[in-house]
């Protein structure tokens, strides 16, 4: 790529090539961290015009349903009067929007917290939701109640640090330039002392990945509900046992695209390890209350009933929201491939679905 990007600046591609040609290969972690930050600050990627939709942007009743289950948790949990919602990455406030509709109507009225590093998003998020909060990070968020927290498809983003068995042990994965292009590369440093006992003698090319990132968001929310009560709910696409290999992967205009190519100008996601974060979580002092398909979590809250109620108030609509509920909660479709995490402080109730 030659010019300027969508944002003004050097396209990252040049940048990072010249970084390489400098200093040697990058690790994969640094290319999709930088990738995705420069991503996120210049656009609004969500729905047909961007590059991919989310599910709260595909029906109402994901928001809706999500809001009823942190109010039902909240109830019988003694409805403490001071709450707050807090959402990480929110998107355009679609969920928010919706899940704080249905809690309203439940009685639950908290104080609003977006965590949110991206103008273009925030400008979005304000017009959907103009009593929120916004923060950078969770650092700033308040401590003197308890936290109702959701999470929709950030920790994917978080950048992953790939390792790799090579003949002469185990190396990290980095990102090299040549012929024009960036390729995977082995790096030369080893780094078996980073790598879990049992996995040091894999057979060669082995990959595994680590997300410190998401490992530092669980283990601060996870303190927080042990300080300051509430409940969490990580939804993402991820698996629930550990696994190997790289699961990179980069979309653009609805397609997979290849994550070595134009980066910056591409969503740069990795699978979520959940087995990993419930570890975390309990370390941090949380309740893990489980984790489970997106598609079984919203048939125990009751979505096969709020479609048939969405269809009777709405008849001309029956068939997008059957399409809509499908697409959520069939296996071959969002409902197997999305897990659903929950967590609540020590003391506070059980969560539905669970």
């Amino acid at each position: 790529m030659s010019g300027a990007d969508r944002s003004g600046r050097e396209p990252l591609s040049t940048v990072f090539a010249r970084l390489i040609a400098n200093f040697g290969p990058i690790s994969i972690m640094q290319y999709m961290g930088e990738a995705n930050a420069r991503y996120y600050a210049a656009r609004d990627p969500l729905g047909a015009a961007g590059d991919f939709v989310t599910a709260p942007e595909i029906s109402q009743m994901f928001g809706e349903l999500i809001g009823l289950w942190l109010a039902d948790l909240w109830q019988r949990a003694g409805a403490p009067a001071t709450v707050h919602y807090v959402e990480l990455g929110p998107g355009r406030g679609t969920l928010a929007r919706d899940a704080l509709r249905a809690a309203g109507k439940a009685g639950l009225a908290p104080q609003v917290h977006f965590v949110e590093g991206s103008p273009a998003l925030r400008a979005v998020q304000r017009e959907a939701v103009p009593m929120a909060q916004w923060h950078d990070d969770l650092s700033t968020l308040p401590d003197d109640a308890p936290i109702l927290l959701v999470a929709n498809e950030f920790l994917d983003a978080l950048p992953v640090r790939q390792l790799v068995r090579a003949e002469a042990g185990w190396r990290e994965r980095m990102v090299g330039h040549e012929d024009g292009g960036f390729r995977p590369v082995i790096g030369d440093r080893p780094i078996d002392v980073a790598v879990p006992e049992h996995l040091r003698e894999a057979e060669a090319g082995t990959i595994i990945e680590t997300c410190p990132g998401a490992a530092a968001v669980v283990d601060e929310v996870a303190r927080r509900l042990a300080s300051q009560g509430g409940a969490a709910l990580f939804v993402d696409y991820g698996h629930a046992a550990f696994q190997t290999g790289s699961t990179l992967q980069a979309v653009r205009a609805h397609r997979k695209v290849d994550p070595f190519v134009d980066p910056g100008e591409a969503d740069l996601t990795a699978l979520v390890d959940f087995a990993t974060l419930a570890d975390v979580a309990r370390a941090g002092g949380a309740r893990w209350l489980g984790t489970t398909e997106q598609g079984a979590w919203l048939r125990a809250l009751g979505i096969e009933a709020r479609a048939a109620a969405l269809s009777r108030a709405a008849p001309a609509q029956a068939e997008a929201i059957a399409i809509a509920r499908d697409r959520l909660t069939t296996p071959d479709q969002m409902g197997a491939l999305f897990k659903v995490m929950g967590l609540a402080a020590p003391g506070w109730p059980d969560g539905a679905g669970f």
